[in-house]
């Protein structure tokens, strides 16, 4: 049998509209990455979210791990709606099945099970763009969260005006990768700067952070905001929280 690899390569990929029109979207509904990857717009989703149309089943395949190494979640899940749609075709139904699936983080992909994208021929293509780096959410939200812990760390070495206290900053970086010996670090052992601070600190992995699990409850544009201006860094020195960097005139909670 073909390894994974020459099975997604060999597949013959149709364009991602000619996708989305099964599901009765239109191009204009698409943001699209290349021929064959998109994004629904937020005015699809908001649109869909509004519709009077009815909804259709959810069945959830829940996070089995049969081996050591997690094998077996999305390849049954795909394995399953390409069955249903195989069976929709099969008795001439208008039915259609469609699975969602979390984008694939690095971890995997770059360690002993060597990818997130299914297996055998039921896979999800293509195969290298999804595991590497799809639509660069992943990259955007780790940006996002690095600039805040980065902002934060400036803003006690210009001088503190929230009177921070180092010991309690909460927010950790994060990157898409599991690397060991990141998990726990010490920070600017500048010993040679007076306005230097070493504190210790560490790093998530990026679907675990929290911007993630915002960006994910979030419903709208204005929401995402409201979420990520409610995240808390750290307290200050009166033991009060601090959720984002703008002065209070009472130097009490800045939020």
């Amino acid at each position: 049998m073909p390894t994974d690899i020459e099975i997604a390569q060999a597949a013959l990929l149709q364009p991602i509209a000619l996708v989305a029109e099964k599901l009765q979207l239109k191009p204009e509904d698409l943001t699209v990455f290349g021929r064959h990857i998109a994004k629904l717009s937020a005015e699809c989703t908001q649109r869909l979210k509004n519709s009077n149309q009815p909804n259709g089943k959810l069945i959830l395949v829940t996070a089995i791990s049969p081996t050591p190494a997690g094998e077996g979640k999305t390849t049954t899940t795909v394995g399953l709606s390409d069955a249903l749609n195989l069976s929709f075709q099969q008795t001439q139904t208008s039915k259609v099945a469609m699975a969602c699936l979390r984008e694939p983080s690095l971890g995997p992909v770059f360690g002993k099970k060597g990818g997130a994208t299914g297996g055998g021929y039921a896979q999800v293509v293509p195969m290298e763009d999804i595991n590497l780096h799809f639509t660069g959410d992943f990259h955007a939200i780790g940006a996002a969260n690095n600039l805040l812990a980065a902002l934060v760390d400036n803003h006690i070495y210009q001088g503190n005006v929230l009177g921070i206290d180092p010991a309690t900053i909460t927010w950790r970086r994060c990157m898409d990768m599991n690397d060991r010996m990141l998990r726990n670090i010490t920070l600017n052992r500048n010993v040679n700067d007076a306005h230097s601070f070493t504190r210790d600190s560490a790093f998530d992995i990026t679907v675990a952070s929290e911007v993630m699990a915002i960006f994910c409850l979030a419903d709208t544009l204005s929401d995402l905001n409201f979420r990520l201006g409610n995240i808390q860094v750290a307290q200050n020195k009166n033991g009060m929280p601090v959720f984002d960097l703008k002065k209070n005139p009472k130097n009490e909670t800045s939020r």
